[in-house]
């Protein structure tokens, strides 16, 4: 195990009720932070009460933005284990992200060892009812007090927790997407493939515009053509047709999302048919004239599987599978839920025992 310095905090708190924790509005009682200068490297791990931070008016960080993270959950199994879902994964990705944005790379293992240490200590914070988890969010900033561009020398790794409710408080149910014509995310060679601020700010007035028009997201085409389909809201999108599951191949512009590789993976283990390829909007919509689109689906930490109902492309309105959850996004999420919780056994190998109750 890294060495970490541990200060506890002088009064601990308690789990809110279960079915009132929301998300992403309560945190635990400690958190992980290490920091970073040049010549002397990552140093000074350590675990905090969790509390306001103090950085410079001149920070870097907000004035040019440098910054990632990352977001996975840990759950409570029935044998009452704590274990979190594929979090190398998650780390190594962090890394990806630093890399793209010029932030010097982290010992994951340092991390992980971190992340494990901080678990145990707040492990009563992990709620055990269903769908509930312990979301888990890493973040770097740029600290350096310099009102100029550069890349910094100076950094903040952090790891906040926050005990979070069942993402579908409502039921687990189709949503409406209207495709966007107007705004775009990303570009390849930009920030689309990393977890950045800047490439969510990007993202919020379209979110806002669909919102106004009844729709939950927008559905992301590529910002050149406008044709290919990329991202759905924040989260990696599936089509199926013809019984064939496809979604958009690596371009440089679309996250290489987590739940992504699990649905893949599980999917060519149910020996089923798996492209990841470019998909045109007008291909999507010629299946469904065609009766061959299946269903809709988007994948990604917080949701896990979000079916689609309904699509709206330049006026034209289609709806899936009558507006019903799709037999294969049932399917998976009830599948991935289960490894998650530990209701099935995993045989991938995605789940990393943190703490035991």
């Amino acid at each position: 195990m890294t060495d970490i310095a541990v200060t506890l905090a002088d009064k601990r708190g308690t789990l809110p009720p279960e079915d009132k924790l929301g998300f992403g509005k309560i945190f635990t009682d400690h958190m992980f932070v290490m920091d970073y200068a040049t010549g002397k490297g990552w140093h000074n791990a350590r675990i905090v009460p969790y509390g306001q931070i103090e950085i410079s008016p001149a920070a870097m960080v907000l004035h040019y933005g440098q910054a990632i993270f990352e977001g996975m959950k840990a759950f409570r199994t029935a044998d009452n284990r704590i274990v979190v879902y594929r979090p190398l994964d998650h780390l190594n990705r962090f890394n990806h992200s630093a890399d793209i944005l010029s932030i010097p790379q982290m010992d994951v293992n340092v991390l992980h060892d971190g992340l494990k240490q901080l678990i145990e200590i707040d492990k009563e914070w992990v709620p055990k009812s269903l769908g509930t988890s312990l979301y888990i969010r890493p973040f770097v900033i740029s600290t350096d007090p310099f009102v100029g561009v550069k890349v910094a020398d100076q950094y903040t790794v952090f790891i906040i927790l926050s005990p979070v409710g069942a993402y579908y408080a409502s039921g687990f149910k189709p949503v409406a997407i209207k495709v966007e014509e107007h705004f775009v995310r990303a570009v390849k060679g930009g920030l689309g493939e990393a977890k950045t601020p800047a490439n969510y700010a990007a993202s919020l007035k379209a979110a806002e515009v669909a919102k106004k028009e009844g729709y939950t997201q927008v559905l992301w085409l590529d910002a050149l053509e406008q044709k290919y389909i990329e991202e759905v809201g924040t989260m990696n999108i599936f089509f199926k047709i013809d019984n064939e599951i496809i979604t958009p191949a690596l371009n440089g512009s679309i996250l290489n999302g987590i739940t992504r590789r699990s649905v893949l993976a599980v999917a060519k283990d149910w020996g089923m048919k798996v492209s990841e390829r470019r998909i045109s909007i007008e291909e999507v919509y010629e299946a469904h004239e065609q009766g061959r689109l299946q269903e809709v689906f988007g994948s990604g930490t917080a949701a896990v599987i979000s079916p689609v109902g309904e699509l709206s492309w330049k006026g034209r309105k289609i709806t899936i599978n009558n507006n019903e959850i799709g037999e294969t996004s049932q399917k998976l999420f009830d599948y991935i839920t289960d490894i998650q919780q530990g209701r099935v056994a995993d045989k991938f190998g995605w789940t990393g025992e943190m703490a035991k109750l």
